[in-house]
């Protein structure tokens, strides 16, 4: 579980036997108990096991994909996949790639819904870009309606690993990965996809990460 998790939990736990201490209404302490119970829930972090095929891109994130499309930049197509997580889903996120940081960007914004296609532009979001030696990809973790702070650990010359925990979105909130063009994509629009497990794409010939 993510320490939040038992900030939250323990806070309505002490607020539930205030309630009880003063009122004795179970129906009174009931809420404070719920409330303890689904933050202690909403901030779990489960193990998960990270495919070590090279070449591989996994998921940042719990959800489920939204979009799928090959886009073009100044500096060439990229592939992109968009995955949404509603509240229920667990909201760790986690490298897509192994190599080197070589971006971190945070930009405050607004929190627009997230299934929107302009939160992408317009919301509160972090943007991280890993060369993984031969290629890069970029992912970023965006706000959505509900949530209020996102959270990441990397900075720039990180080494980090595929799978690697590295942060979080509080509550409902979107991540997006930009993967090279020549990726073969391994899921479909309406997957749901694990972070660090399950593989968005593959590099041909392996890719070097």
């Amino acid at each position: 579980m993510v320490r939040d998790g038992f900030f939250y939990g323990l806070g309505f736990a002490i607020v539930a036997v205030i309630v009880w201490y003063v009122s004795h209404m179970v129906w009174l302490v009931a809420l404070p108990l719920v409330l303890a119970w689904f933050f202690m829930w909403f901030f779990r972090d489960p193990s998960r096991n990270i495919p070590s095929e090279p070449g591989l891109i996994v998921s940042p994130g719990d959800g489920k994909v939204e979009e799928l499309e090959w886009i073009e930049f100044p500096d060439g197509g990229r592939l992109r996949a968009t995955i949404f997580l509603n509240v229920f889903d667990v909201h760790v996120n986690r490298v897509p790639v192994g190599g080197v940081v070589t971006l971190v960007e945070h930009h405050e914004g607004r929190f627009m819904n997230a299934m929107k296609p302009e939160s992408a532009v317009h919301n509160e979001q972090t943007l991280i870009t890993i060369d993984a030696g031969g290629y890069t990809v970029s992912f970023k973790q965006i706000a959505g309606l509900l949530a209020r702070r996102i959270v990441c650990n990397l900075k720039v010359g990180d080494r980090v690993e595929r799978g690697q925990r590295m942060g979080l979105i509080k509550f409902g909130s979107r991540v997006d990965v930009l993967m090279p063009a020549e990726t073969n994509p391994r899921v479909k629009v309406g997957d749901r996809v694990k972070g660090g497990s399950s593989v968005l794409g593959q590099l041909p010939q392996g890719g070097q990460s």
